[in-house]
């Protein structure tokens, strides 16, 4: 959040006895979208959604994609791509204004530091709920024929939201304790590919050692969840048990963000001993 202008004395109470934690989202919501980065994030993400839509609706070479397994690869995108711009966004929160100059005035604000850490969390994830209502109108299209978009869209917006909230969380905690922005971003992206590459290798072996070592990783357990219900066809409750995963990432980091949040949200990186 940028306050180049001095700490504002009023942003611990907030406006008319708003939570502080809200003022803290809203300005650095504010500062993320007004800023231009948000926007041009999701302008790169539309254009990546229409060529995809285009090739998997119309292009020959592709007719052979049946419309269930369209829809389903179009919402891994709209998650994986609204995960990926989340995380970003909150391994920079922290060591990137360190790095700016602008966390000192902050921290000198009666701001909480758990209130400053749960408002980077809120403003990171708006970036997910944009880049989520930009890709339901292309849920829509692939998936009208067989009144298959309203379950893609609930299906996107519950694994999305999830994984999101949690891996935003992770990047925080990265973000607080790293020594510069550049490990912090090369430290959260090299996390998120190899959570992203087992889902690009071959199927585990059938069995509950592969069932759980697929349950362990969040982001393989969401695509799965989500190839079960608009792939596979199968129901809402066939299959929730995946996403313990992804809701016990979001609890854990979230959590452990809170809890440590006085002790790492500091001008150095690093977290600072009792």
């Amino acid at each position: 959040m940028r306050t180049d202008a001095g700490p504002g004395p009023d942003l611990g109470r907030g406006h008319r006895g708003e939570a502080s934690w809200r003022v803290v989202a809203r300005q650095e919501s504010r500062d993320l979208w007004f800023g231009g980065r948000g926007l041009l994030l999701l302008f790169g993400f539309s254009v990546l959604m229409s060529v995809l839509t285009y090739l998997t609706a119309s292009s020959r070479e592709l007719n052979f994609l049946e419309q269930r397994q369209a829809v389903g690869l179009a919402a891994q995108v709209a998650v994986a791509v609204g995960v990926l711009v989340t995380l970003v966004a909150s391994a920079d929160a922290v060591s990137g204004e360190r790095e700016r100059g602008t966390l000192e005035n902050l921290l000198l604000t009666s701001v909480p530091r758990r209130s400053i850490a749960v408002g980077k969390l809120v403003a990171a994830l708006t970036l997910w709920i944009g880049t989520f209502l930009v890709s339901a109108p292309y849920l829509w299209v692939l998936g009208r024929g067989m009144s298959l978009w309203p379950h893609a869209l609930l299906a996107s917006l519950l694994v999305g939201t999830v994984l999101a909230a949690g891996l935003a969380a992770v990047g925080l905690l990265i973000s607080s304790v790293s020594s510069s922005n550049k490990v912090s971003l090369t430290a959260s992206l090299l996390l998120l590919l190899a959570l992203f590459t087992p889902t690009q290798l071959p199927a585990m072996p059938h069995g509950w050692f592969g069932s759980a070592l697929g349950h362990l990783n969040p982001v393989t357990a969401g695509i799965d969840y989500l190839d079960a219900v608009l792939v596979a066809g199968r129901s809402w409750a066939t299959g929730l048990s995946a996403l313990l995963g992804p809701v016990a990432l979001a609890l854990l980091a979230g959590g452990i963000l809170i809890g440590a949040a006085p002790r790492v949200i500091r001008l150095r990186g690093g977290v600072r001993r009792a």
